[in-house]
């Protein structure tokens, strides 16, 4: 039976000190204690190296690769240093996931009301003023999301889920892989657990719950983001192709009916850029209909 000892927390961060300290206090005071907490720091710019040297954190492990490797880069490095320092299981995040006291403790406890026998845990994911994270929702099937979280009891079935509080074995890394570096950002989550799920069974453990302060809460589209991010959307439309092709006709019809709608939101949104941003969407789907990248595993 797993214990805290034998997990290790990864926590990816970019240039996020403030809410990476709200993060790594959350990480200690969790209810069990024990476990490492890999912190990889994607060559931060705003002192967070500085930070952590000053740091007095039992079980911390600083690891920079000195450039930014995205978050899909970063978990799977993160994923790979941890399987290195010999751990049984990994709790994934990201440096915006404030885990409650007993978010641990959960999840251990339905790993080992399953002996093992699972593909991936998921958490709750809350917003900071307590309403779900549509962002976060987990999906109960490729196209819909789960039925909400009934009593908050229990476990749920899913295929589906983000790195915001993942829990897995070592053992499942080493079965269906890592997660796809060259994803950078967005859908290697859903990917990663997509692949998992194909081939064992994954719940939802609403009673494990986290805050996600995350900064642009909402559901990922071009036609309702702010401009600021609208370069990053290239990655979301490509990486979606890897994802959805996967899952037959029904995939394929899903993608050009979700990039239609987009494309017909952006035509209807009253932000301007409207032919720069469709040039997005459809750019990176025929991208992604070109990107076929290999499936890592550990060493």
């Amino acid at each position: 039976m797993l214990d805290a000892r034998n997990v290790t927390a990864i926590v990816v961060t970019y240039n996020r000190l403030p809410l990476l300290k709200q993060c790594l206090a959350a990480l200690r005071a969790q209810t069990v204690q024990g476990f490492t907490v890999l912190l990889v720091d994607n060559a931060s710019t705003d002192g967070t190296a500085d930070y952590i040297k000053t740091l007095a954190m039992p079980g911390l492990v600083c690891r920079n690769p000195g450039k930014n490797l995205g978050g899909a880069g970063g978990f799977a490095y993160g994923i790979r240093e941890a399987a290195a320092l010999g751990c049984k299981a990994v709790w994934i995040m990201d440096d915006d996931t404030l885990p409650t006291p007993t978010a641990l403790e959960t999840l251990l406890a339905a790993d080992a009301a399953h002996g093992g026998d699972y593909g991936w845990l998921s958490g709750r994911a809350l917003a900071p003023e307590g309403a779900d994270q549509p962002m976060n929702l987990q999906r109960k099937t490729m196209y819909r999301d789960i039925d909400g979280f009934g009593d908050g009891k229990g476990e749920i079935p899913a295929v589906m889920a983000s790195f915001v509080s993942l829990f897995l074995r070592t053992e499942a890394v080493r079965q269906f892989g890592l997660p796809i570096a060259e994803f950078f950002i967005w859908s290697d989550d859903w990917e990663y657990t997509r692949r998992i799920s194909r081939a064992k069974p994954c719940y939802v453990i609403p009673a494990s719950r986290v805050v996600h302060a995350m900064q642009n809460p909402g559901i990922v589209n071009i036609a309702a983001d702010v401009p600021a991010r609208w370069e990053r959307y290239r990655y979301f439309y490509r990486n979606d192709v890897v994802l959805y092709r996967r899952e037959g006709l029904r995939g394929w019809l899903w993608l050009l009916a979700k990039d239609a709608w987009h494309t017909a939101q952006v035509l209807c949104s009253p932000q301007g850029c409207k032919a720069w941003r469709i040039g997005i969407i459809w750019k990176g789907f025929f991208a992604g209909v070109r990107f076929h990248p290999a499936t890592p595993y550990l060493p």
